[in-house]
Parts: C-alpha cells; sequence; structure tokens
C-alpha cells in the first residue's frame, strides 16, 4: 500500500470511529448524507459539525463548478432544517 493509500484508509476508519462516537454520545444525532468526508466533529449538545469548505469540495469533485457547489449547498444542506438535532454547518478562513 503507498502512503496516499494509507492515509485515505486511516482517515476512512477515523471517520468511522467519529460516526460510533457521535452514535453513542447522541443516538439522535443527524448525518448529512453523502458528506461523511467533511465531518469534523461533534457539539456540546450532540449535533454533527461538518466542514462546509469540505462538502463544497466534494460537489466540486462530483462535477459541480465552485458557483454551482456554493449555491446547491447553501440552497439544499446548509438550510435545511431537520429537527432539533440538524447538523452544524462550520466554515473555515
Amino acid at each position: 500500500m503507498d502512503i496516499y493509500e494509507e492515509i485515505k484508509a486511516n482517515r476512512a476508519k477515523r471517520i468511522e470511529e467519529l460516526k460510533e462516537t457521535i452514535a453513542e454520545y447522541n443516538p439522535e444525532a443527524l448525518f448529512a448524507d453523502g458528506h461523511d468526508h467533511a465531518i469534523m466533529g461533534y457539539s456540546s449538545d450532540g449535533r454533527v459539525v461538518y466542514s462546509a469548505d469540505q462538502i463544497i469540495g466534494g460537489l466540486m469533485n462530483q462535477g459541480m463548478t465552485n458557483e454551482e457547489a456554493v449555491e446547491y449547498f447553501g440552497f439544499n444542506i446548509e438550510c435545511a432544517y431537520v429537527g432539533e438535532y440538524t447538523p452544524i454547518y462550520m466554515y473555515e478562513e
């Protein structure tokens, strides 16, 4: 396994462990489907915290332009209220 594959495998393992930790901490936590790569952690009230920049980057990797990805994220992901444990989207500067 080359170093890149090892890094990807370690990241995937860390994300799965983090998802398990979040589910144990708050079994009602809600996850944004298809965006596990962008999970940063969880808040003190048990909401999943995502990197908005990483979600947008993931949408661009799926073929969207930056403008399309930002618009899609804003209207379809960030603004979606799905209850008390709606995920939090964090912007990095």
